[in-house]
């Protein structure tokens, strides 16, 4: 049984009752909630660091807005594994939701979504042990959230048929469309100098 199965055949006649149903939509909803605060975190992160002032918003609003909407998707991060866990529609324990691609439905796209969630769960501890583990180090690893946010991509659009079209897509490729704007708005400046600095050779 599949995803795109349970999604085409409407709530009422799923095969995993009502119960099943709401679990399978909260944790689709959640999922699809939590990719856009991933991508909010990643673009915010992008636009601190870069050094430039943002138009009409201060830096420390921005590491206010980045911080706030990390804890916001570590809340939605554990309903969308919980309810996926709970949901009797798939067999999924709560070591497939850790160890990457070890569970036995679509062990790929599941595990791109474990993958994801041990990058997270890296940053979430040693932001915990900062003082005890040293700037560089933190700084290393809390730049691990840049991978666990294409991850995180690959993993939806393996695991929901769904999101290859319509509404979706145009928010799936939104998501991937941010940051890169964020990085080449960062990159610009190095980019726009290059010009005066051979002229000035």
């Amino acid at each position: 049984r599949d995803h795109g199965q349970r999604l085409a055949t409407g709530a009422g006649v799923m095969t995993g009752g009502i119960g099943g149903s709401a679990l399978w939509f909260l944790s689709r909803g959640s999922g699809i909630v939590l990719l856009v605060l991933m991508t909010l975190v990643v673009l915010l992160g992008l636009l601190t660091r870069a050094g430039r002032p943002l138009p009409g918003l201060p830096r420390f609003a921005v590491a206010g807005l980045h911080r706030n909407a990390s804890l916001l998707s570590l809340a939605f991060l554990a309903v969308h594994i919980g309810t996926a866990v709970i949901d009797s529609y798939v067999t999924l324990g709560w070591l497939d939701a850790v160890l990457p691609f070890t569970a036995a439905y679509h062990p790929l796209s599941i595990g791109l979504g474990a993958l994801s969630v041990d990058l997270l769960l890296a940053i979430v501890v040693t932001s915990l042990l900062r003082q005890r583990i040293g700037r560089r180090i933190w700084r290393f690893v809390h730049s691990s959230a840049y991978a666990a946010w294409p991850v995180a991509i690959a993993h939806s659009l393996a695991l929901g048929p769904d999101i290859g079209h319509g509404f979706l897509l145009w928010l799936t490729l939104a998501c991937i469309a941010a940051p890169v704007a964020a990085i080449a708005w960062r990159a610009w400046p190095s980019i726009s100098a290059v010009p005066d600095r051979q002229l000035a050779a």
